[in-house]
């Protein structure tokens, strides 16, 4: 299964970004990198725009997909609208992607989990509403989990977790837990999607979906029903995972596995917002 989902998602910059741009300049989204070292000397790239007055409510941390970075238009159009309404917002880059350092074939689930919490710690001090876009749904989840009563909200966009398991076949597990890469037709670029045994092994000690999942904040789930990457049963098995009573999921029904049209972006920014002033109303 191929769930890498950023060449498509940087093509269609939708009309809301284009919109946000001509705003606030053109390169308002792709001039402010930072960097965060962790312990072992990795850099890992990230975006941070800070609230501009003490309502603004939770902080918004977006996490990207596989092989995604932060330059994608879902996650460049809410750093942007972020920026424009005074609403603090943390984008990064995973290590091994877009301009972290590092080699992606090194990365796992446990190692980017934790520098999105180490990001976190440095950055935010308040409360976090975590959204995350397929593999990066299911990083939201880890994330969440560790974040106690920081965790404001969660908000998934065709979250994908579990998909080292529902996403390959018998052959394909065989192959990964022999040590070996599996390599898949990418559609969305030229070069063969690759998944490494350390990342498929580690993902598989994480899985979620068979047993409750104590996160009791918030969730939003959005997810095309055209969706040929992640079946759209995922987010509905995943809600009744969920410990959380506040669970809604908005199903799309022409919608695919970016959701990255206008109006699946404005459906985003719908829901990031009603969320924030749900927070904010009953702060």
């Amino acid at each position: 299964m191929t769930i890498c989902d950023n060449l498509q998602d940087r093509a269609e910059l939708s009309d809301p970004l284009l919109h946000l741009r001509s705003r606030l300049g053109h390169d308002a989204a792709v001039t402010d990198i930072s960097y965060h070292t962790m312990p072992d000397g990795r850099r890992i790239a990230y975006r941070y725009t800070p609230a501009a007055g003490a309502s603004a409510g939770p902080t918004l941390v977006f996490l990207p997909g596989y092989m995604s970075d932060m330059d994608g238009g879902k996650a460049t159009t809410l750093y942007l609208r972020a920026k424009e309404t005074g609403q603090a917002c943390l984008l990064l880059d995973y290590s091994g992607c877009g301009s972290s350092e590092g080699e992606f074939a090194d990365g796992s689930l446990s190692i980017w989990r934790d520098e999105v919490l180490a990001l976190i710690k440095a950055q935010v001090d308040g409360p976090v509403i975590v959204i995350g876009s397929s593999m990066g749904g299911w990083l939201m989840l880890l994330v969440a989990q560790r974040l106690g009563k920081q965790l404001a909200g969660v908000i998934g966009i065709a979250a994908a977790p579990d998909f080292s398991d529902w996403g390959f076949t018998s052959e394909q597990k065989a192959t990964l837990a022999k040590g070996e890469t599996v390599f898949e037709d990418n559609p969305y670029g030229p070069e063969p999607t690759p998944t490494y045994d350390k990342f498929w092994q580690d993902a598989e000690t994480h899985r979620l979906l068979d047993k409750p999942i104590e996160i009791n904040a918030p969730v939003r789930l959005l997810h095309g029903q055209r969706d040929a990457d992640v079946p759209w049963d995922i987010s509905m098995q995943l809600a009744r995972q969920l410990r959380s009573d506040d669970v809604q999921v908005s199903l799309v029904k022409d919608g695919d596995h970016r959701l990255s049209r206008d109006q699946d972006i404005e459906l985003l920014l719908r829901t990031v917002w009603s969320m924030l002033e749900t927070q904010k109303a009953e702060a």
